[in-house]
């Protein structure tokens, strides 16, 4: 499948092609992965819940040119370290390698032969701001190195699941599938209500008169270094804890809000508010979705609202940076319905403003954050995206043609 893209993308994408064509060569190859934003459905993800994302026009790119060995080869452009790995013995090493080295151990786990690549990679998507670059980086470098070795992913889930390999024994983060997903099977124009169970999946058409505006903190959170795993181990013991009452019980999507209060007493106290998140979140995203459907904006703003007091209080990942961003936005012109996005400990907010006055919203918060932070953050209206695939651009041609990876 192709998609064509605007003229603007299409300039960007030829001063690419040229720049690493420059430098790996005239059969490099490029293709790219988009960040993004989860509107609801926070850290339910793992627990085999519901979940909200939207891919964003910001990109991880990844030029691959094939090697004659079969050996890896990453360099960045953000990072100073580079790496080479053999692909027959491809282990853990240390930085932002490991995220490319798990997803190559991953494909071939998944039956894919990989021949050696030389990659170059460059984000545009900001590191540990809660975007998702990770999984970007990922799925962007998993097409490369099945493009130079002439395949192409039999399904896009054999991406999302390489790159939950890499994440869980590479990385070291247990985390779900949405980021993965989202960035493979983005649609421009919707969210995706995924159920990450049965990994049934809908687009939810977003409002077309507001805008997606991202309000970065400035403060960077390490998922793999944080409290982040020791959630999913309290998420667990409350799963243990109900399985004694109803062993049917798998996760905490199989645990209701009256099986929550009729066992309360059963379960340590941070447990029950781990719990009590989750399973609320859950139910956020289902009312989300027929808001959408509704065009209900005064809904919305009081579900995102709810999100993240259950996210700040109950699941404890929200901070000081950013509760004031959410209070800036919720003063701002314009503001619809704001909340933190992504695992937390830092990071952004996602917000729906009306588009009339995104950029009167933009300058009210920049200037409020400054005033109760003392530091200026970096605010951007974003655009939904499709997902991952090759870009292809030819000399003076108006049209890009994408060859999505679904």
């Amino acid at each position: 499948m192709t998609e064509s893209q605007p003229l603007a993308t299409v300039m960007k994408a030829e001063a690419l092609l040229q720049q690493v064509r420059g430098k790996l060569g005239p059969d490099c190859r490029l293709y790219r992965a988009p960040g993004r934003v989860n509107l609801i459905g926070e850290h339910t993800d793992y627990n085999q819940g519901l979940v909200m994302p939207t891919a964003i026009n910001r990109f991880t790119y990844a030029a691959a040119v094939p090697l004659s060995r079969k050996e890896l080869r990453l360099e960045s452009r953000e990072f100073e370290q580079s790496y080479t790995a053999s692909l027959d013995a491809i282990r853990p090493a240390q930085g932002w390698g490991n995220y490319v080295l798990g997803m190559a151990a991953g494909l071939m786990q998944r039956g894919y032969e990989l021949r050696g690549s030389r990659l170059q990679i460059q984000s545009e998507i900001p590191f540990g701001a809660g975007l998702s670059s990770s999984a970007a980086l990922e799925i962007s470098t998993g097409l490369a190195m099945l493009g130079t070795s002439q395949t192409w992913p039999r399904e896009g889930m054999d991406l999302v699941w390489a790159a939950h390999f890499s994440d869980h024994h590479f990385v070291g983060v247990l985390s779900g599938i949405m980021d993965q997903f989202v960035s493979t099977y983005g649609r421009r124009g919707c969210a995706l209500l995924l159920d990450c169970r049965s990994l049934e999946w809908e687009p939810v058409p977003l409002p077309p008169d507001c805008d997606l505006v991202i309000c970065n903190t400035g403060v960077r959170h390490a998922l793999a270094g944080s409290e982040y795993n020791q959630r999913r181990q309290e998420c667990q013991a409350g799963v243990e804890c109900f399985q004694r009452r109803r062993p049917q019980v798998r996760s905490l999507r199989d645990v209701h809000e009256d099986d929550l209060q009729r066992w309360q007493a059963d379960l340590p106290e941070v447990v029950f508010r781990r719990c009590r998140h989750i399973i609320t979140e859950n139910q956020r995203v289902i009312e989300a979705r027929q808001a959408f459907r509704d065009g209900n904006l005064y809904r919305l703003g009081e579900l995102f609202a709810a999100s993240h007091r259950s996210l700040r209080d109950d699941y404890e990942v929200s901070c000081a940076e950013l509760d004031a961003m959410v209070e800036a936005a919720e003063a701002a012109p314009g503001f619809v319905a704001g909340r933190m996005t992504g695992g937390g400990f830092g990071g952004c907010t996602v917000n729906l403003v009306h588009q009339p006055y995104t950029a009167e919203f933009i300058a009210s918060v920049a200037a409020t954050y400054a005033r109760l932070m003392g530091k200026k953050p970096d605010i951007w209206a974003v655009e939904s995206a499709n997902g991952g695939g090759e870009l292809t651009a030819q000399p003076g041609s108006q049209e890009l043609l994408i060859r999505a990876a679904t």
